[in-house]
């Protein structure tokens, strides 16, 4: 019985992977040949050819109004504004995403060298001079593109914020709720679902007092295509009255997602995410200490980020399925974590589509198109078909956002932080005081259990709770009642401690 399941697991790899290879060599293609279409009906309808990521990344960030400085490893890009200059990351992955068949091209020669270099070892005298000389070429000087030329010579100043959606992108009131906001104090801010004790300052932006009954501040972040109805709907109801009488509980839609702006020309990187929650929660709500971040998948990368600035003001850090992919030495971070997170693979499904989502620009953006643009008719077909059994803050979550926001945050928060997230977690072990609780679902298949696992290993004091028969939703829609005890638990005994 063991070599028959053996052989069939075998059997069932291979053909995965030929099927896989079959398919994805289509959908490169079936990209490549939406590029072309994206662009003729962009100039069609906006008059404006816009570039792409398929192209090279000077075209790509030229015609965005940044300035690219570096096109290897970790990429950075500039952005002059009339009082700053900003050093933002950006990932590689963005604009280095090889088609398969490349890969595949590329991996036959390397191979077929390595057999040659293999063949002539005996030659050791001219294989230690070619090294020698190699060596003397590469250098690990920081070198800026030539793009700065031609984006000093005006194309700067003719960069503005574009507030008003795209043509590919849903303009209904829900979804442009954010503009009004944002042409009238010309910045805007995150929509934050608050919850106090007493006159609470309700939705929206609220007020920033602070209500003299609660201790502390709970910051809610939820993960990639959701919003804070992933909070608000299943354990904001299902708090205690004492928590509620205790804690103010902030839930936020991350920038580009649910009720919060999406602005068209943001490269939605860490930082920006940072600086609206900054502005949005920690600001406007006058949270200056005690608070308590519980965060969810990608939201874990922004959370980590946020407790590593504020270090003495985190009183707890819950982390739901945190997305953590130790880089093995020699490997390109970025890359590496896309390649873990995306393995162009048709099984698992979640596996292919997060494959779609991560390596194929236009496709996400036509799945976006159908998708998204169109929710209205999705959620009132999900509702008739099921008769309403289904729980349509899930639906609004994943429907609203733009593909410009997700694309972006993609990349530049799970991919590009890829290189920064030990020290994070290493700042965290050595210079923060706080409790350190991580849930994880064992049927979790988009990220594994392992990740976890892995977090506890640079953090030790984390105490990892693996959740039986859940995955990576389930870890908390159907288990709300319990999950709200465990973290009322969590923040009552982080108190205690300090």
């Amino acid at each position: 019985m063991g070599k028959t399941r053996s052989v069939l697991t075998q059997s069932g790899r291979v053909i995965n992977e030929a099927v896989s290879f079959i398919a994805f060599s289509i959908l490169d293609l079936l990209d490549f040949l939406l590029c072309f279409l994206y662009k003729v009906v962009d100039l069609f309808v906006e008059a404006d050819w816009k570039p792409c990521y398929c192209s090279s990344g000077k075209e790509a960030i030229t015609n965005s109004g940044k300035i690219l400085v570096s096109e290897q490893g970790e990429s950075k890009i500039v952005c002059l504004s009339s009082s700053k200059l900003h050093l933002e990351d950006i990932s590689d992955t963005l604009y280095s995403r090889p088609s398969l068949l490349s890969e595949v091209s590329k991996l036959t020669v390397s191979e077929l060298k390595r057999l040659k270099l293999d063949g002539n070892y005996l030659n050791g005298e001219k294989m230690i001079k070619t090294s020698k000389a190699s060596n003397t070429v590469r250098t690990s000087t920081f070198t800026i593109n030539s793009t700065i030329v031609e984006m000093l010579q005006g194309k700067i100043g003719r960069q503005q914020l574009r507030p008003i959606p795209r043509w590919s992108d849903c303009d209904c009131q829900l979804c442009t709720s954010w503009v009004s906001s944002t042409c009238t104090n010309g910045k805007g801010t995150l929509f934050v679902r608050a919850e106090a004790p007493g006159p609470g300052p309700g939705s929206g932006s609220g007020s920033g007092s602070r209500d003299k009954a609660a201790r502390e501040d709970v910051i809610f972040i939820h993960g990639f295509i959701s919003s804070s109805s992933f909070w608000t709907e299943t354990l904001f109801p299902n708090f205690s009255r004492e928590a509620k009488s205790s804690y103010r509980l902030f839930a936020v839609d991350l920038l580009g997602f649910g009720r919060s702006p999406k602005p068209a020309d943001s490269l939605y990187t860490l930082r920006e995410h940072l600086d609206m929650i900054e502005r949005s929660v920690l600001e406007a709500h006058k949270v200056k200490s005690n608070f308590h971040i519980v965060a969810h998948s990608l939201g874990c990368i922004v959370a980590l980020a946020l407790a590593v600035k504020h270090p003495q003001s985190v009183k707890s850090l819950t982390l739901l399925a945190p997305p953590y992919y130790p880089v093995p030495k020699g490997e390109q971070a970025t890359q590496y974590v896309m390649r873990r997170i995306a393995p162009r693979r048709v099984w698992p499904p979640i596996a292919f589509g997060a494959s779609l989502a991560c390596w194929y620009e236009h496709i996400s953006r036509t799945i976006c198109l159908l998708i998204c643009k169109n929710h209205r008719l999705w959620e009132f077909l999900t509702k008739l078909v099921t008769r309403n059994r289904v729980r349509t803050f899930l639906l609004e979550g994943f429907f609203c956002h733009t593909h410009n926001a997700a694309w972006h945050t993609l990349h530049n928060i799970i991919c590009g932080t890829a290189g920064k997230l030990e020290g994070y977690l290493d700042t965290v072990r050595e210079y923060l005081n706080c409790s350190v609780t991580i849930f994880h679902g064992k049927d979790d298949e988009l990220i594994p259990v392992e990740c976890s696992y892995n977090v506890q290993k640079r953090i030790p004091r984390a105490h990892v709770k693996v959740i039986e028969n859940k995955d990576h939703i389930t870890i908390v829609v159907g288990r709300q009642k319990a999950f709200a005890r465990e973290l009322e638990e969590i923040w009552s005994n982080s108190t205690n401690s300090s």
